[in-house]
């Protein structure tokens, strides 16, 4: 004898209630068939023992008859019973595997909540609000620092190399438009010239 026997599981026992309960509902239909066999046998045997004026055993056989019926109404409850049995039986399964999904899903829903800890959750996104405001003013002082360094160590003649390529830009710009204009200011500037040339020879006389 197995001490150790595995003891079943609640779906297996519904199993097992539930062939239990179908072999119960067939044998009720098998006393049921049997006892209908027999009531109409005993109709019959009514029937005759009154034609014969036999009212004893008509009597006798009533009372058969009667408790028969009543037999028969006592498989007929049985019957209903196991019925409702049965059906309370896949009920208790469905809400056995209600019930089990329903603990699944809570296991899961704490394993997710201990992975999800809203209050971690908070704290992770402040410190990386913390970090990331860290980095930049890191990146923009690193960035400062270094253009400080370029300036400092920068050449200065091919600083001052740029800015008159640039002013050399502008200038070719102004010309070309100096170019352009009326011939009275190059004619002006002539005549301050030769006005200069004549005072310089006016002094040259008086020192003489």
């Amino acid at each position: 004898m197995n001490f150790f026997k595995k003891a079943p599981t609640v779906k297996e026992q519904q199993r097992q209630n539930d062939r239990e309960l179908r072999k119960a509902g067939r044998d009720l239909e098998r006393d049921k068939v049997a006892l209908e066999r027999e009531e109409k046998k005993l109709e019959m045997e009514i029937k005759k023992n009154a034609k014969e004026g036999n009212n004893e055993g008509c009597k006798i056989l009533a009372k058969q008859l009667v408790q028969l019926r009543k037999q028969k109404t006592r498989i007929y409850s049985a019957n209903s019973k196991i019925s409702s049995v049965q059906i309370h039986n896949k009920a208790m399964g469905a809400n056995i595997a209600i019930a089990g999904a329903m603990g699944t899903t809570a296991k899961t829903m704490g394993n997710i909540n201990k992975v999800m800890n809203p209050h971690q959750i908070a704290k992770d996104m402040e410190a990386f609000k913390q970090a990331n405001a860290k980095m930049d003013m890191t990146d923009e002082l690193i960035s400062e620092t270094l253009d400080d360094i370029m300036d400092e160590s920068g050449d200065e003649q091919e600083t001052e190399g740029i800015v008159n390529q640039v002013l050399d830009e502008i200038g070719i710009e102004i010309s070309g438009k100096m170019a352009d204009a009326p011939s009275v200011s190059r004619n002006k500037i002539a005549s301050t010239a030769d006005a200069d040339k004549e005072l310089m020879a006016q002094l040259a006389k008086l020192k003489s």
